[in-house]
């Protein structure tokens, strides 16, 4: 059964994968930006232009598998053209390049994930003398990373960083059908929320289930965690399993301490490696996120593709920005955190207003619940509320405030919550989590797909021959707008045309390069984003 290549915007040395593919040149010289990915004894020489690498080639070959004994795997990729051999060279190196990780094996994919996942940026873009010829490069690189999918069964993810690049690799894939293996009713699913996404009704909740993904715990494993550590004997531990988890968490705080229960929840939940499908929720081209997740995993994806999320309650909304409401507090501020019974019943007091911009957005948008089993008894509680304003202004129980994306089917739950939400399957009640989690990422990808702007890359250079006549004639007139436009500009008129401009990829890139994404909260590299150098 052949994989699935996603498109997505995420920092490859962030996203959990099992293989990376690094682009370099004949001298085995890196971008800096990919450094986390190596040991320090391996770097052999800094530069300016990148960090080189203490290994060599075995005469013409154009893969080098990176030494390491960790779960994720760095392979070098040359992909610098020195000789004019154009698109099918750099194309026959992804394809040796997968070749090569395919013979590696893998016993357990990372996570527990369904599929072993390869990630790649777009080789060739940067020294690889390719960035002028982005759109080209697309269309030819995606068949060969799906035939090579197809072949050796794995997922690829195809990870870019530019909004334009982004923009004009789903326009590429809705042109060609991009081998999403979903059933009708799923398609027909995504290409409705896609279309609520475009038109901006559509708003996202993430639950723990996502957060699994990355390797952090489910309220099971995170009562075992804390037990272990709270040193509890073997009696005390064999009865948290007959206690609500609220309970069980209430009992190892008491053990714990505030103190050590902080420390533990800002350890553990803390900045680290987010997971696929962090990576297309932050980049679905909604404005508003719910989460009773307390990792900052979803923002840190949103801000590695330039999205920076306004996290509330602890700053400020921006006007036209995208936020992210921390339902149930946030591991950067552990004193936050809703855990034990007495702090849900004390949010049931108290959290009336975090509570609120969830009823507003069940009012208002139509919510895509993911990675939840909606057993949380803040949701049941805000569930019930909006379904008795609805009656009371007369809409009976016929409208759906949302969808719930489960896992596998489970008609008493589903028939539960039939009055406010939609709830669709993965899988049938038998089928293997992790198969269904793995066709979760895929529904994810189509969605995305279908709700990205189709215009991003309007006035992108690098994108030219991706446009028809009439768009060529429109980017034309376009570019003239912009050469008139004062770099100065500072009146309402000049600022909207300037942003329309940026949105349609205005500036985004050139032949020489691309900038980082801008509002990067995390960090901003010199040496440019990592499809930019040297692939």
């Amino acid at each position: 059964m052949g994989g699935h290549v996603f498109v997505v915007g995420a920092d490859l040395t962030r996203l959990s994968c099992d293989d990376v593919l690094v682009p370099t040149d004949r001298s085995l010289r890196v971008a800096r930006s990919w450094r986390p990915l190596f040991p320090d004894e391996l770097i052999t020489d800094q530069q300016a232009e990148g960090d080189c690498l203490g290994m060599s080639w075995a005469g013409d070959e154009r893969v080098l598998e990176v030494p390491g004994d960790g779960a994720r795997r760095a392979w070098l990729v040359d992909t610098v053209d020195d000789g004019g051999r154009g698109l099918p060279w750099l194309l026959d190196g992804a394809r040796e390049a997968l070749a090569a990780v395919a013979r590696r094996r893998v016993p357990e994919p990372a996570h527990g994930r369904a599929r072993r996942l390869v990630g790649l940026p777009a080789l060739g873009t940067g020294w690889g003398g390719a960035a002028g010829q982005r759109g080209e490069l697309l269309q030819q690189l995606l068949p060969v990373l799906r035939a090579a999918a197809e072949e050796h069964g794995f997922d690829v993810a195809l990870v870019l960083r530019g909004p334009s690049d982004l923009a004009a690799a789903q326009r590429v894939r809705r042109g060609e059908d991009g081998g999403w293996d979903l059933p009708g009713h799923l398609r027909q699913l995504a290409e409705d929320l896609g279309e609520r996404a475009r038109r901006g009704q559509l708003a996202l909740f993430i639950g723990a289930g996502v957060s699994a993904a990355a390797g952090l715990p489910t309220w099971e494993e995170l009562v075992d965690e804390l037990a272990t550590r709270s040193g509890l004997d073997d009696e005390l531990r064999a009865g948290l399993s007959r206690l609500p988890p609220q309970d069980s968490a209430a009992l190892l705080a008491r053990e714990l301490g505030t103190a050590e229960m902080e420390a533990f929840v800002a350890e553990r939940f803390g900045p680290g490696a987010y997971a696929l499908a962090h990576a297309l929720i932050a980049a679905t081209p909604v404005q508003e996120f719910v989460t009773t997740n307390y990792d900052p995993l979803v923002e840190l994806a949103a801000a590695d593709i330039g999205r920076s999320v306004t996290l509330l309650p602890y700053e400020e909304a921006r006007p036209g920005a995208p936020w992210l409401l921390k339902l149930h507090g946030d591991a950067a501020h552990p004193e936050s955190v809703v855990l034990t019974r007495e702090e849900y019943l004390q949010f049931g007091n108290q959290g009336a207003a975090l509570a609120g911009v969830l009823h507003s957005l069940l009012l208002t948008r139509h919510v895509l619940f993911v990675g939840t089993s909606m057993l949380d008894d803040d949701l049941i509680r805000i569930a019930h509320q909006v379904r008795t304003a609805l009656r009371t202004q007369g809409s009976g129980t016929a409208r759906r405030t949302g969808t719930v994306l489960a896992l596998r089917e489970d008609p008493a739950r589903a028939r539960l919550w039939e009055q406010d939400v939609e709830t669709v399957a993965m899988s049938p009640a038998d089928g293997e989590p992790a198969e269904a989690a793995r066709r979760l990422e895929v529904l994810l990808d189509l969605i995305g797909c279908l709700s990205t702007p189709p215009t991003g890359y309007l006035l992108d250079p690098a994108y030219r021959g991706l446009l028809n006549e009439e768009e060529r004639a429109l980017a034309g007139a376009l570019r003239c707008v912009a050469d008139v436009l004062p770099e100065d500009a500072s009146s309402t008129a000049a600022l909207e045309v300037a942003g329309l401009l940026r949105r349609l990829g205005h500036g985004s890139s050139a032949a020489d390069g691309e900038d980082p994404p801008p509002d990067t909260a995390t960090r901003r590299h010199d040496d440019r984003t990592q499809e930019q150098r040297p692939g």
